[in-house]
């Protein structure tokens, strides 16, 4: 990565505030499953002692996801200067001397969220391979990151196949553990199906067996599975 950068100092911060749209919609999602929550304490619809795990945790779930917007929205931001760059993360520091940088790349979101989000986020790439997001160098910030990015890159030195191995196999990683997740969020979905079943039918509940340890101990297996799987060598497929 470049070295050359001469009285430099950029400082990447929040210039575009969240649409409301985003934090009401945030708002009533939550605001139903702490209200379906609670119902799943109820002693006349689940049949059992109520245990109040369920309320606790979605308000515990609902207090650290407005606390995380918040951080980033007014703590996280980036800083570029001639030394390197530091990324002020949602409560602590990391900085990198520019010797220490092998890449900086753009790359999109997981999924498109339309004019609710950014859809293309800028990367630090380190000498090992790790990933570290640079926090409001995107597209919802910047009106051109490519070229953003570009002049912060300067001259390529090239590809190291070693790295970019070690950039694949996080990829990877990466990958896997997130379709570990969309499958334990649809096994929670049937989940709770299952569980409305037995209410229905008059037979006692498990909600939290089959709401929390099912999707649980799936996310954990699917994801370890897919994880070795994807990083294994291309042989260990045949």
């Amino acid at each position: 990565m470049r070295g050359d950068l001469r009285d430099i100092e950029r400082v990447y911060r929040r210039r575009r505030r969240l649409p409301w749209l985003h934090l009401v919609l945030m708002l009533v999602i939550g605001a139903n499953a702490y209200f379906q929550a609670g119902r799943l304490d109820d002693p006349y619809t689940s049949h059992v002692e109520p245990f109040g795990w369920a309320p606790l945790t979605v308000g515990l779930l609902m207090t650290a996801g407005l606390v995380r917007i918040g951080l980033e929205q007014v703590r996280a931001h980036t800083r570029v200067t001639a030394a390197g760059v530091t990324v002020q993360g949602r409560l602590r520091a990391r900085s990198w001397g520019w010797q220490d940088v092998y890449d900086i790349r753009v790359e999109p979101a997981h999924r498109s969220s339309g004019s609710l989000g950014p859809r293309w986020f800028a990367y630090l790439y380190d000498y090992d391979g790790r990933r570290h997001l640079l926090w409001h160098v995107d597209d919802w910030q910047l009106d051109d990151p490519y070229a953003e990015v570009s002049e912060l890159r300067g001259p390529s030195r090239g590809p190291r196949p070693a790295v970019e191995e070690l950039i694949l196999r996080g990829w990877a990683r990466r990958r896997a553990w997130t379709r570990a997740l969309y499958g334990a969020l649809g096994v929670l979905v049937v989940m709770f199906f299952v569980d409305f079943g037995r209410v229905v039918e008059g037979r006692p509940a498990h909600s939290f067996l089959l709401l929390v340890c099912v999707p649980v101990v799936c996310f954990g297996v699917l994801g370890a599975v897919l994880q070795r799987f994807w990083t294994s060598p291309p042989s260990a497929h045949v």
